[in-house]
């Protein structure tokens, strides 16, 4: 090919192109025109490029000066049609203003920590200070220094779960009222809350891993009647001022006297009000306070244990405890 030929040939695909180029009528047909045209493997103006190297040195420049010109026209015609094209194209559907827009989820506070911070307000008040402890605990803590016998049912397999080194997941926050009794000297007033764990069925009102919330009060000269006061205040403090109140006798290894309190309260299940066991309580047994290292004919007190779940299910009417666990949006967000 020689110079001239090269030259006739790119003002050639220039008229050509720019034909081809106004007939077309959708983008697939202006992809496929721009391909033939100008693509990089198969398209005219890359056949062209290559012709290049069949010239003279002296003649490239020129032709490859033509080759640009026809190439810079070519994309530019392509440009202005792709435009034209694009605003062509019909409209696609109006939006739509007036629709209702999708609701969102909104969570609130779970109402087992909506029980446990009030519960926490009401003895805060009369001078109590939270305690902590390890969920993995040793038997000693977990059952022996709380007067456990070593043959007590609660020790067993099927209630307890057992870990490899010996330790046990705890089953009540009580270790933590003999730690903070190790480590601190009366007057001792504390509530304990954390997770507890058990070897129970998950069901209706059960559940293998809960909450506890516990409270210890440890001085000279306490006696079952500051207990009874404490409680019934709590009572009316959290289900209203004229709550009716009353404690039955119980038993449990670490506090003697032992007893369980109910309230007598309507929990919106459709059976009236009716009395409701809130906790177990009693004075601290007189070992419990000889394994803290403390003298039991100087020191005596209280303690109780109370389930928050439970407390939240009598508060808010919920009758299966498992819709506690299941973090649905839809039912927490009826405690916002």
């Amino acid at each position: 090919m020689t110079l001239e030929t090269l030259i006739t040939d790119c003002e050639a695909l220039r008229r050509r192109a720019e034909s081809e180029i106004a007939a077309v009528t959708s983008m697939d047909g202006w992809t496929a025109v721009r391909t033939a045209l100008v693509g990089r493997k198969s398209g005219e103006l890359s056949k062209l490029m290559a012709a290049l190297g069949a010239l003279p040195a002296e003649q490239r420049r020129e032709a490859g000066a033509s080759i640009n010109a026809a190439k810079q026209a070519i994309e530019a015609a392509l440009e202005a049609r792709k435009a034209e094209l694009e605003s062509a194209r019909p409209a696609g559907p109006s939006l739509d203003l007036t629709m209702p827009a999708r609701a969102a989820w909104r969570g609130a506070v779970h109402p087992v920590s909506l029980v446990i911070d009030e519960i926490g307000d009401i003895f805060r008040a009369l001078g109590f200070t939270v305690a902590l402890g390890p969920e993995a605990e040793s038997p000693w803590y977990n059952f022996t220094a709380l007067n456990f016998p070593d043959n007590h049912p609660a020790m067993d397999m099927h209630d307890t779960l057992y870990l490899a080194d010996g330790g046990v997941l705890r089953t009540h926050t009580s270790p933590v009222q003999v730690r903070t009794l190790q480590s601190y000297a009366p007057p001792v007033r504390i509530l304990a809350p954390g997770n507890v764990y058990r070897r129970d069925f998950f069901d209706a009102t059960h559940a293998p891993a809960f909450a506890q919330l516990e409270g210890l009060a440890i001085d000279e000269g306490i006696t079952f009647a500051d207990l009874k006061a404490t409680l019934a205040h709590f009572a009316r403090a959290f289900y209203g001022a004229r709550t009716p109140t009353r404690l039955i006798p119980s038993y449990f290894p670490f506090t003697e006297p032992s007893g369980q309190m109910e309230v007598y309260f309507d929990v919106g299940d459709g059976r009236g009000a009716r009395w409701i066991e809130i906790m177990g309580c009693g004075l601290v047994h007189p070992a419990v306070l000889e394994a803290a290292g403390l003298d039991p004919e100087r020191y005596s007190g209280w303690a109780f244990g109370m389930g928050p779940a439970r407390i939240a299910m009598s508060r808010y009417g919920i009758t299966d405890i498992r819709l506690l666990y299941d973090s649905d949006v839809r039912f927490l967000e009826q405690f916002a």
